[in-house]
This record gives structure tokens, sequence and C-alpha cells, in this order.
């Protein structure tokens, strides 16, 4: 039983975090450098990142798959310290002063979640179109790209547009909506989205089709990780200012 109080005390122990934290930093320069530098890492967002991480040679992606690693690491020794703290401080009388760190954890963590479901199923892709224009997204389903509307102003200058779609199911249409400035196009983890258009010969547009499966957990978690920070900090600020009426 040695060897699991070993293993505990590593998840457990602060210094441990410490260390995979400046190795992560390590990593991600040693990717900052590399990636402007390789041709492969343009098409890494055309496809999920796990899909395109699996078909490149290691001696590009060694860094990815060592963060992947420390990540994998980081996120046990968070819940081995979150449940250790809960354990060790239950009785206290401070309960959200107690909970504000796990509630930070829990963000951290969720965020983490997040770009793991982005890294599995995100997607993007590019297209150009013009009324009428069909094309398949995901899933069986299917878009149709319906009236073009780009009013120029007398200088010459895009004052305004929209763009008409429907998404189809098995030739059914599911849903219809319309793309206008800064509103783009939400259906099913999908974002629809205009990147430029054009008048000449015809009316037509760039869109940009992609899926985030992790967006909602991001966003969770970035909630939840400044809750906590907020909570934490006031508290702190009022214990200090206790103690310092006290004396």
């Amino acid at each position: 039983m040695i060897w699991l109080k070993r293993l505990t005390g590593f998840f457990l122990s602060l210094r441990t975090a410490i260390w995979l934290i400046c190795l992560l930093i390590v990593f991600m320069f040693a990717g900052a450098l590399i990636m402007p530098a390789r041709p492969e890492f343009q098409e890494i967002h055309s496809a999920p990142m796990f899909d395109w991480l699996v078909k490149q040679d290691l001696s590009v992606t060694w860094w990815l798959w060592g963060i992947l690693v420390l990540l994998a690491v980081i996120t046990v020794n968070t819940l081995f310290c979150s449940v250790e703290s809960i354990i060790k401080k239950r009785k206290a009388t401070q309960w959200l002063l107690l909970i504000s760190p796990q509630i930070i954890h829990i963000g951290f963590l969720l965020i983490l979640l997040a770009h793991l479901l982005s890294a599995d199923g995100a997607s993007m892709g590019m297209r150009g179109v013009r009324e009428g224009s069909d094309l398949n997204i995901v899933g069986g389903i299917s878009l149709h790209i319906g009236k073009i509307l780009i009013h120029v102003d007398s200088k010459g200058y895009v004052s305004d547009w929209s763009v008409d779609i429907e998404y189809l199911s098995g030739g059914e249409v599911i849903q219809k909506d319309v793309i206008r400035p800064n509103s783009p196009s939400l259906m099913s983890g999908l974002n629809v989205n205009v990147k430029d258009l054009r008048t000449y010969p015809y009316n037509s547009v760039l869109l940009q089709v992609s899926r985030e499966p992790g967006a909602a957990w991001a966003l969770a978690g970035g909630i939840l990780f400044l809750t906590g920070i907020v909570i934490l900090v006031v508290l702190r600020i009022r214990i200090e200012d206790r103690y310092e009426k006290v004396n």
C-alpha cells in the first residue's frame, strides 16, 4: 500500500500542481514556436482537433500530446485537492469561504471539459453561395439559401444586408432563419455566419458554418470561475476588515 500512499500524496501536493503548470507553460511555448513554422497547422481548424491530431506525425505534434497528458494530470490533481479540502474543512463556520475555491475548481474543470468536447466534435468550414444554393452541413441537415439582399448607399458602400436561409432534413424544412449583421443563425449547436459578400456579377456571400459543442460548457465554467473568485475576494476583504477593527 506504500505505492498507493505515494500516488495519493503526489496528486494532493501543491508542489505537483506548480510543477505541472510550469511544464504546461514550457510545452505551450514550444508550440508557439513550432506552429508558425509548420504547414501542417494551416488545416488544424478544418476538422475536429482529435481527428486532425491522430493523422499528423508525432515529430510535429509531440507538444500537443504533452499538453493533453499534463491537463489530464492537472484535472486529477484538482479533483483530489478539492475533495481533501472539503473533508478537512467540513466543520468550518464560513461555508462560503470553504466552497468558493471549489467553485473556482469546478469552473476550471468545466472549461477543460468544453475544450475536450470541442476538440472531439468542433468543425468549421467556409463556402461561397448565391441565391438558390444548397449545401450539406452536418448530420443529414442541409442548408438552402433564399433571398440575399444587399443595400448599397449613394457612395457605393454596403449599408445593410440580409440572407434568408432554410434548414432541411430529408427534404423537409425544419427551420427558417435570417442572417443579418451581428446576428448569425444558430441551430442545434451550429453557427452560420456571413464572412464576406459581393454584389457583382450577382449577389453572393461567403458563409462560415461552425460547430462548437463545448461552447455552453465553457460559458458555464467561466461564470462559475469568476463567481468563485469574486466570492473569495469579498470574503477575504471582510475578514481583514474585521481583524483590523478588533486590533
